[in-house]
């Protein structure tokens, strides 16, 4: 009896937002088995056109996994099967992530999202702004912005930063985030803050060089001790293992004629620096475990990471009527792009919904309308250019799905 009631407590603890990744359960999820079938058959399809090598995709509903499927090849060349806990650079799905690091030190009560950013970086104090804005000419002259930028103008790309930070030619990689967010200073801002939306990957990049002056700790570790362990992610991280190498998922490109090509890559490797806007290596069900906790406002497995109104204030558009993504009908909150609009709610995403997506063609999506998120991953550089047929489709046919 003893040893029957520590089980039970056991299993109670767990709750039931606790994964079984062997298992799917289509019925307790609402949906229709037949349907959830026709996903991988589709996707399938997507590698026999040779559009991509192979990718891994999972969807949960209602906290129970629907529908988990590896298709294709994790190398194309050797024939290597894609595998569910293949590994692969997530890219700007890092950007949540990080953002969410910040929103903890925002719960402590030790930042606020609108504490100006030279307040815990000095060196950032005094940036000017481009008079003509992001147009160029010979009058153009740089002037005092009317307020500095905060730390949620960089959560929600508005702070008029450029996409990166101003290189110098023959300059050498930065040893360190601190180094690296320390040539940012010599950007010139583009708006004023607040006043329109621009991607910037080294406004992302400053909220993790924050996270270190405010904890006094490595980035990484502080997501480590404060994210990927609470919620039991143990695959993801800037640096992939020795021992974890054979499962990274090979990146490829396409050539002149549209065939995939093998693409170098530099993250993962060692040595080199944990970058908070898009380095982060993980897998299908570790960024599922993510999102799970934001879909239930902050907490997984009986664990809280945050709070239900750092959750809130993260996936709520903070972007107005401005055009602000890459896809219509969408705003921007902390590091997701927010459904605002029906122009938005083309893959089936409710209003409301938070999605982001990544650079190889990663992405994430938490649908709260429909109780139900998921996650597709790939690996194909597209620079920006390409459609995201298989994106769309694994979306539209997943809430297709759906029969209660």
């Amino acid at each position: 009896m003893k040893v029957l009631l520590l089980l039970c407590s056991a299993l109670l603890c767990l709750g039931a937002d606790s994964f079984d990744f062997n298992r799917t359960d289509p019925a307790a999820a609402g949906m229709s088995a037949e349907r959830l079938a026709a996903i991988p058959v589709r996707m399938k399809e997507f590698g026999e056109q040779g559009t991509t090598a192979g990718m891994v995709t999972i969807m949960a509903r209602h906290g129970h996994i629907a529908s988990f499927e590896a298709v294709g090849y994790q190398d194309l060349e050797n024939k290597k099967p894609m595998r569910k806990d293949s590994l692969f650079r997530i890219a700007s799905l890092t950007k949540p992530v990080t953002c969410a690091a910040i929103m903890i030190l925002v719960d402590q009560g030790r930042i606020s999202v609108i504490d100006p950013v030279e307040k815990y970086l000095p060196e950032y104090r005094g940036l000017k702004l481009n008079a003509c804005g992001a147009r160029s000419g010979y009058n153009c002259s740089l002037v005092t912005p009317s307020r500095p930028i905060n730390i949620e103008d960089l959560m929600a790309h508005t702070s008029g930063l450029p996409a990166g930070a101003p290189e110098a030619p023959g300059a050498e990689p930065p040893k360190s985030l601190a180094e690296q967010v320390s040539r940012g200073v010599k950007a010139t801002l583009l708006f004023e803050p607040g006043t329109a939306w621009n991607y910037s990957n080294l406004g992302i990049d400053i909220l993790g060089r924050i996270i270190e002056v405010v904890a006094k700790q490595p980035f990484d570790q502080f997501l480590s001790e404060r994210i990927f362990a609470p919620l039991n992610m143990k695959d993801t991280s800037f640096v992939v293992p020795p021992e974890k190498l054979d499962r990274m998922a090979v990146l490829y490109g396409r050539s002149a004629e549209g065939k995939l090509v093998r693409v170098e890559a530099v993250w993962g490797k060692p040595g080199t620096v944990p970058v908070p806007a898009g380095g982060l290596i993980s897998t299908a069900a570790d960024m599922l475990q993510f999102n799970e906790m934001m879909r239930n406002k902050g907490a997984l497995n009986g664990r809280r990471v945050l709070s239900g109104a750092a959750v809130e204030l993260m996936t709520t558009s903070h972007t107005g009527d401005s055009k602000a993504g890459w896809v219509p009908g969408v705003g921007h909150g902390y590091g997701y792009e927010v459904v605002r609009g029906v122009e938005g709610m083309f893959r089936y995403n409710s209003l409301g919904s938070y999605v982001k997506g990544g650079a190889y063609r990663t992405y994430e999506w938490v649908d709260p309308q429909k109780d139900m998120d998921g996650v597709f991953m790939m690996q194909r550089n597209t620079g920006g250019s390409d459609t995201a047929d298989e994106i769309n489709a694994f979306l539209a046919m997943s809430a297709a799905a759906i029969e209660k």
